[in-house]
């Protein structure tokens, strides 16, 4: 039987645990500015504001951003956003989501990797390049899992039509949306079979 005191000193120790946690969890981002232009200072400014409207402690797997006017977004080995999404908090609150997923499933890699595997039986040829594909097969592959978590996030954030309308105006990986609006029900199948939702 475990005695009071040793009680206390465990109900201490979660307590403190749960402090660091939340301390981590809390974690403010940091925005560097590639070239401290005028697009990049407004477009912090906005990525500050959607930061401030939403919570997105669970899509949220670095705490560095850069901002970059003209550059193609990507999230390694930082993630860099470009000011593409000026004045539009809905697309640039899902181009921020979009490349911290990429973070999310690289810590996820062999849960990734048995989706993918699984896709490329659904779906035996992919497109590859602008505008319809990733940069490889395997990116392409990959996008159907990360933008379908994409998907989901923006759904719970700004709801059903707000994404509807952002995913319209992509403008990129084309297919890779399109399948997922299609083929949504087996998409989800395969994200679900191996444990990668985002609750």
């Amino acid at each position: 039987m475990i005695g009071l005191g040793a009680k206390r000193q465990f109900a201490t120790l979660v307590g403190a645990l749960s402090i660091v946690a939340t301390a981590f969890a809390a974690k403010p981002i940091t925005i560097q500015l590639k070239h401290n232009s005028e697009r990049e200072q407004r477009t912090k400014a906005e990525l500050e504001r959607v930061l401030s409207t939403y919570d997105l402690k669970k899509y949220t797997f670095t705490n560095k951003v850069i901002i970059e006017d003209g550059a193609y977004a990507h999230s390694f080995p930082e993630i860099t956003l470009n000011t593409r999404f000026l004045d539009s908090d809905d697309e640039l609150l899902s181009s921020y989501i979009h490349e911290q997923l990429h973070w999310y499933l690289r810590d996820h890699d062999v849960q990734q990797k048995r989706a993918i595997q699984t896709l490329r039986m659904y779906y035996p040829r992919v497109p590859v390049g602008d505008p319809e594909g990733a940069d490889t097969v395997y990116s392409t592959y990959g996008h159907l899992v990360d933008c379908y978590l994409e998907m989901q996030a923006d759904r719970k954030l700004i709801g059903p039509e707000r994404t509807a309308a952002v995913i319209a105006h992509k403008g990129h990986y084309t297919w890779i949306y399109k399948t997922i609006i299609d083929d949504e029900p087996r998409i989800a199948a395969v994200v679900h079979s191996e444990g990668l939702e985002i609750e």
